[in-house]
């Protein structure tokens, strides 16, 4: 036969116990890479820090050009605002300019983005009271602008724990959407609505009118 001669390649010998071992060794790759998937980080935007305790949340009609920003006071006096952003524990994550800024880049182009929001979160515990205020920086429709403060303690599980309306309806223009005060364990034990200022400890009162020393800004 041709095989007599060495023309045809002899096959092993079976071993089924190297065939169990490499099975077992496709097996332990496959699961290896499940726990890869499972613990990569999400990196999907918009995603809510877990470190954070509060997220204040202010919102105002879909696709409205108005311009309003959230301010946030500590008790420590930090404050959070669009030029200063960071202040403490709190961090303003979003600042909206209305119509000037609202825009996301989809397969290279700007498309126009509806939504009205500032957010600002709060990822430490400071005791004592937090100011929460709203301020009309630019009016374009000369109409009241209802604008919803929400307020959520997000551990350890979330609670609203105030959500107010404002209309607001003059240009440059602050008004108190929530005051609320924590103990050293982060539990909310009062809230409020009395207006108080944040923009006034901005400025140094002066014969000439009322200048913002600290940031560049004129009233």
């Amino acid at each position: 036969m041709m095989d007599d001669f060495g023309l045809y390649p002899r096959e092993e010998a079976f071993d089924p116990l190297g065939v169990m071992l490499f099975k077992a060794l496709q097996v332990i790759a496959f699961l290896f890479f499940l726990a890869l998937l499972a613990v990569s980080p999400d990196s999907k935007e918009g995603k809510i820090d877990s470190k954070a305790e509060f997220m204040i949340t202010m919102d105002w009609p879909d696709n409205h050009p108005d311009d309003l920003d959230l301010f946030v006071q500590d008790p420590a006096g930090n404050i959070a605002w669009y030029r200063h952003r960071e202040a403490g524990f709190l961090t303003l994550d979003r600042d909206d300019r209305g119509g000037a800024n609202d825009f996301i880049v989809v397969n290279g182009k700007k498309i126009a983005s509806p939504i009205r929001e500032e957010i600002v979160t709060l990822r430490g515990i400071v005791a004592g009271e937090y100011t929460v205020n709203v301020y009309h920086f630019s009016a374009h429709t000369g109409l009241p602008v209802p604008v919803t403060v929400t307020v959520e303690k997000l551990n350890p599980h979330v609670t609203v724990i105030a959500k107010e309306t404002l209309n607001m309806d003059k240009e440059r223009f602050e008004k108190t959407a929530v005051r609320f005060t924590l103990d050293a364990k982060g539990t909310v034990v009062s809230t409020s609505r009395a207006d108080r200022s944040i923009l006034e400890s901005f400025f140094d009162h002066t014969a000439n009118g009322a200048t913002l020393s600290k940031y560049g800004y004129r009233q």
